[in-house]
Parts: C-alpha cells; sequence; structure tokens
C-alpha cells in the first residue's frame, strides 16, 4: 500500500470559458442565449462555444464521437499537457481513467432512440449505438492515450465528480495505479432542458437578459473538466492540491461526518459546491460554515453548480483560480435532497 498522499498536478478543461489547459481566468459568466434548437421564448444557459478538437490537440478525429467524448479527449490532453506527463515515460498499464457523468453521451442517445421511432429498429445506424454508452468517454481518453489501468465510470447521484476523485485517491493509496486523470461533464441537450423547465428547476435568469442573481433555481451548464492526479516525488511537478480524506453520503448528520473527517485539522478555507441545489444554501454548506469559524468562504460559482451531480471538479478548478492563498481546505457539496459529499485538500 502507498500511504503517500495523492497530489493534483495537471487541469485541462472544457467549459464556457474556452478549452484551457491549468488555471482559468474565473471572471464573471453570463449566460448566452440558446440557439442550438428552437426555444418558445428567450432561454439561456452557460454554453461550450463551438470549436475545432482537432486544433486544439493534434490528430485528434473526432467526426462520430458524441461532444462528451470529444471534449473528455481534449480535456485529457490539457491536463495531461499543464502536468507536464511524457506518457512514453510511463508504464501505460498502471495509469488509471475515471470519469464522472450525470447524463453520460446523451446527444446520441438522443439521436438513436429517435431513430428507431421514425424507421424501427431495424433501421438504426450500429455503428451510432456504441457511442451512447455512458463510459465510451472513458473508453476513449484510454484508447487515444494508450492507457491500460483501471477504468471506471461513476454517476452518483449528486456526488460523480467527488466520487471519482476519492475513488481515483483510493486506487493511487492501494498501489492499484500510479496515476489517475479524473474527468467530470456533461454536454446539455433540448430534452434535457425542457426537462430542468418543466420540473420547475430553472432559475429566472434563464428566461430573460438581467444578470444572475440570488433567486431560486439554476441556470444549466455544460463541459468537461479533466485533472491528473498522481504520487508525490515526480520531478518538476507542480502541485495545486494534495488530496486527504474524504466522505460522501445520501443522508445523515453532515456536521458529524464532517467533523469525523477533519479532526484536528484547522481549516483555512471552505469551498461550497451547489451540485444543482439552488445558490449552494443546502445543510452541508451551512454545517462547514459553524465548522471553520472565522476561515474564508469560497461560494459555489453559478457556472459550476450549473453542471449538476458532475460540477465538483469545476467548483474545485474555479476556487484553485480565486483562492486567496494556501492552506487546509473543505470541499463541500451539497444536494438538494439532503444527499452531502466531502473532501479535505491541502492548497499549494
Amino acid at each position: 500500500m502507498n500511504t503517500t498522499l495523492p497530489v493534483l498536478t495537471g487541469i485541462g478543461s472544457v467549459t464556457p470559458y474556452g478549452p484551457l489547459a491549468g488555471l482559468i481566468r474565473a471572471e464573471h459568466l453570463e449566460p448566452s442565449v440558446i440557439t442550438a434548437w428552437a426555444t418558445p421564448g428567450l432561454r439561456r444557459a452557460f454554453l461550450v462555444e463551438p470549436f475545432r478538437p482537432a486544433s486544439i490537440v493534434q490528430g485528434l478525429k473526432t467526426r462520430r464521437l458524441d461532444r462528451l467524448s470529444a471534449w473528455a479527449l481534449v480535456a485529457s490532453s490539457l491536463a495531461l499537457r499543464d502536468a507536464g506527463i511524457d506518457l512514453g515515460q510511463m508504464d501505460r498499464s498502471r495509469i488509471a481513467v475515471l470519469f464522472a457523468t450525470g447524463f453520460g453521451c446523451v446527444e446520441l442517445t438522443e439521436a438513436f432512440y429517435q431513430s428507431a421511432a421514425t424507421n424501427g429498429w431495424a433501421g438504426t445506424d450500429p455503428i451510432t449505438f456504441p457511442e451512447t454508452l455512458s463510459n465510451a468517454p472513458a473508453g476513449h481518453v484510454a484508447l487515444f492515450h494508450d492507457l491500460r489501468g483501471p477504468n471506471l465510470t461513476i454517476s452518483s447521484k449528486s456526488f460523480a465528480a467527488e466520487s471519482a476523485l476519492l475513488q481515483a485517491a483510493s486506487l493511487l493509496l492501494h498501489g492499484q495505479a500510479d496515476m489517475a486523470i479524473v474527468l467530470a461533464g456533461d454536454t446539455l441537450t433540448q430534452a434535457i432542458y425542457e426537462w430542468y423547465e418543466a420540473a420547475h428547476l430553472l432559475s429566472p435568469a434563464c428566461f430573460c437578459n438581467e444578470p444572475m442573481s440570488a433567486a431560486g433555481g439554476f441556470v444549466p451548464c455544460e463541459g468537461v473538466v479533466a485533472m491528473v492526479l498522481e504520487p508525490v516525488g515526480r520531478p518538476a511537478a507542480h502541485s495545486y492540491a494534495t488530496l486527504g480524506a474524504g466522505c460522501w453520503a445520501s443522508g445523515g448528520d453532515a456536521q458529524a461526518r464532517v467533523r469525523q473527517l477533519l479532526g484536528d485539522v484547522q481549516l483555512d478555507f471552505t469551498i461550497c459546491a451547489g451540485n444543482g441545489a439552488p445558490c449552494a444554501s443546502a445543510s452541508l454548506t451551512d454545517s462547514g460554515r459553524n465548522l471553520v469559524g472565522g476561515s474564508v468562504i469560497i461560494p459555489a460559482r453559478p457556472v459550476a453548480t450549473g453542471m449538476g451531480e458532475a460540477g465538483g471538479l469545476l467548483h474545485l478548478l474555479l476556487a484553485l483560480s480565486t483562492r486567496p492563498g494556501r492552506g487546509q481546505a473543505l470541499l463541500s457539496g451539497a444536494s438538494a435532497h439532503g444527499g452531502y459529499a466531502a473532501l479535505r485538500l491541502e492548497l499549494s
């Protein structure tokens, strides 16, 4: 067993901020008007602007891929670039890929079923079907980079990204992998957006050009964030943060669990993740405020909250981009349904 705590050494992302390696300029971001499909009036969301993946990653071919798989390939490549990893010098059978998502490759899933409804099952495209599976992005990342270690896709309710981070850390700590690429994200489609609207989950900012407010609801978001985790010690490796202990649950006494998680650690920061909960006002955020006393609270950002259960990595990326300094941090996520997740980090 490896007792060295995992270190976050590389970041890549494809988000409404654009495709980027490393930290982003986390300036205020307003939703964009949806034009990809017809809407019954003004509708807004945090959208990824179209771009050519091959212009970012040389040799990348994505013609038959769902956008989620294409973004995962770009984000993972940017994260490896940011970490300064030369895969040719590593044992690729010891590199894990973990992918967190709420909806998976929903674009091609929708297209496949719409084709079946129109043409019958015999008229569907068999080449499309494998690309409808939720684990397709993780598979494409492994194939493109020739990674043969553990390959997992997580879709746990509300805390998929946090769960993926914890599982990646466990693989490294138990000697089942030497490095892990952790990804999290979703695409936004017409069907998903219309479901959010029918369920009355959307913020008033989705229906007007007014700036974001503290009103209830959330603005949907899309994108993929990738992070490289590895043990400490690689020469020239840059450390963004070290992962400590973590926990997650669907309910229960959040304060008691977080107190147990922290032990004697005195926090400097609390990073609040909403994971779809309006304004990140769920119980764990309040618990975090009560637990950490005078430490700095880094609030949830609407763009990350809008990615729902896969938004944990984007919350962390935005916090790393805006944090006031180094120190011990608690990444705390809470859903609107009483679930929560928490990870203890040492920000470098």
